[in-house]
């Protein structure tokens, strides 16, 4: 399908059946990562008993199996938040009901603190495995499960809901059903901006990982062997040699996935976009070329294809590409209707329940003081916003227009990326008392820190997808300095800063409750917001006003991304056709 746009032309087979060089050159390497997988599985499933500790030691010789067991962890998240990506894109894209409930479902779970996932899912996963340290593993893994799966996917629903009309008008014409056009057009479409996501996705992992891997349940501080842990009890300790460790072994673990998983994916990626001719933007990878001399692996991959051929035959579409039967069909409006009404039920079912929640526990007054909050921190947010797009579109268009600079740039900005944000708080804490800064604007900037990245790797992901054909002919044109920005480089990756910034805001207002109350050692500082408010509330264990505290953050979210960012989604759209 589409052997123009999706596909590159197969290599050679060389003579013979056996093994060559290559495939015994990777022979060890695949049987140290399986080694690897096996050791680092069979140690998630040890006996455990809720109040037995797991000591964790600050001798750096233990840094490799800490660095195996977090890295494992979020695999697996990234594997689950993959599924959720797929299933979310295809109905929420395909479906205007479905999208009016699942896309501001995911707004509000991306403004929901990953603590407050940690403290209603940890004890229900320790129930389903109970004498097994499974059950807290599969807590650690969903915490950096919702760190991971919202970028993801809104990242595939932005790029399913702005396939080229060419593209689609080709899938009528060849008679595609719904499962071959996600598997043959959407999908495929969708991949490289896709997999630069996944990358930022682990990175926000590496950010949130030692609130996913220190746990506190029924008042015990359970510590999962792995880097954040690590970090968790270096920082307590305050052992700044400690905390040097744990960088460098982030950043030995983000090379080492990086060129044996990413970089062998975008290279192979490069198949999938959408222009006629490959142009100068291609990714190369050395593990991707050794994989592709290989003979049994060139063998495995050919299987592996015919078997995803056969695959979409499964669902067979029955009728011509240009009947009446087989074209799209709008949803029905009577359904809408009764639909919509149905959602302003419970609506005014939950602004009842809020309002007697409101005026049994914590008052009208405080309502109207949190708001103001509220308000604080939006203008906080979008100010940082603002500040990091004019810095980062830039920077992210120059990086994916030059494969060489995106190669050598990336495995830095997926540290940048994971750096976690406490680790700051020394230094900024020391910063503004040594030198008399007022909190209230210093501290803002730990709020974008961890997020700015989104908009960066969205960026970057846009100006790789543009193609070779669009930039000679502006070339052709002689577009030039601003008006050549205006009139196709910032079009072009106008979807994906969206997208971007969309999951750049969400997680600010998330990272507002741990940067608007810095800590370190007896020192205290405080900038005036709600995501103060909240941890403040939360350390007073004021749980009605921690409730008020997270519904107020999820109703500016969801205003923000309805009034502001929905509409950008919408003009993106239009600028796709």
């Amino acid at each position: 399908m589409y052997p123009i746009l999706f596909s590159k032309r197969a290599s050679r087979p060389s003579d013979g059946r056996g093994p060559n060089r290559w495939d015994w050159a990777l022979l060890p390497l695949v049987l140290g990562v399986l080694a690897a997988l096996a050791f680092g599985a069979s140690q998630m499933a040890k006996p455990f008993a809720v109040g037995t500790p797991l000591p964790i030691s600050l001798d750096p010789t233990y840094l490799p199996y800490y660095l195996l067991r977090t890295t494992l962890r979020m695999f697996m998240a990234l594997a689950a938040s993959l599924l959720f990506s797929f299933v979310f894109a295809a109905v929420a894209s395909k479906s205007r009901i479905a999208e009016k409930v699942l896309v501001p479902m995911v707004d509000i779970l991306q403004s929901i603190p990953i603590l407050g996932f940690l403290s209603i899912t940890v004890t229900g996963f320790i129930a389903l495995f109970p004498g097994s340290l499974l059950g807290v593993e599969c807590a650690a893994i969903f915490a950096i499960f919702t760190s991971q799966a919202w970028n993801m996917a809104l990242s595939l629903y932005q790029s399913m809901r702005t396939v080229p009309s060419e593209l689609n008008e080709a899938a009528r014409v060849f008679r595609l059903n719904a499962w071959q056009r996600f598997w043959r057009l959407e999908l495929p479409y969708a991949t490289p901006a896709l997999l630069w996501n996944m990358m930022l996705s682990m990175s926000g992992g590496w950010f949130f990982v030692v609130a996913s891997e220190a746990i506190t349940v029924a008042n015990q501080d359970i510590k999962l062997p792995g880097i954040g842990s690590y970090i968790a009890v270096a920082i307590d300790q305050q052992n700044v040699a400690a905390i040097v460790y744990a960088i460098i072994a982030m950043a030995i673990g983000i090379l080492l996935y990086d060129q044996l998983f990413f970089r062998p994916l975008l290279a192979w990626a490069d198949k999938f976009r959408f222009e006629d001719t490959q142009g100068n933007t291609a990714q190369q990878s050395w593990l991707l070329d050794w994989l592709r001399r290989g003979r049994l692996t060139r063998a495995g991959s050919e299987t592996l294809a015919r078997w995803g051929q056969g695959a979409l035959g499964w669902f067979r579409s029955a009728y011509d590409g240009t009947s009446v039967r087989a074209r799209v069909r709008g949803p029905n409006p009577h359904i809408e209707r009764v639909f919509d009404a149905f959602l302003a039920a419970l609506a005014l079912i939950a602004v009842w329940r809020l309002a007697i929640f409101v005026h049994t526990e914590v008052g009208w007054a405080e309502v109207l003081r949190v708001f103001g909050l509220g308000l604080i921190t939006l203008t906080r947010v979008l100010v940082l916003i603002a500040l990091a797009s004019l810095v980062w579109v830039p920077v992210g268009i120059a990086i994916g227009l030059r494969p060489r600079w995106s190669q050598r740039i990336q495995a830095l900005a997926q540290l940048l990326a994971a750096f976690p944000a406490n680790l700051l708080f020394p230094l900024a804490v020391m910063a503004i008392v040594a030198l008399h800064l007022d909190p209230e604007i210093w501290l803002s900037p730990l709020i974008i820190f961890g997020t700015q990245w989104y908009i960066l790797f969205n960026v970057v992901a846009g100006a790789t997808t543009i193609p070779s054909e669009l930039r000679y002919a502006a070339d052709n044109l002689g577009l030039k300095g601003w008006l050549k920005w205006k009139r196709f480089y910032l079009p072009a990756v106008f979807p994906s800063f969206v997208t971007g910034a969309i999951t750049a805001s969400g997680g600010s207002w998330n990272a507002s409750i741990v940067a608007e109350v810095v800590t370190w050692g007896k020192t205290t500082l405080t900038a005036t917001g709600l995501g103060g408010y909240i941890a403040a509330m939360t350390s007073q264990g004021d749980f009605p006003r921690i409730a008020l505290g997270i519904g107020v953050m999820c109703v500016f979210v969801m205003g923000l991304n309805r009034f502001l960012w929905r509409r950008l989604y919408v003009l993106a759209e239009k600028w796709s056709r």
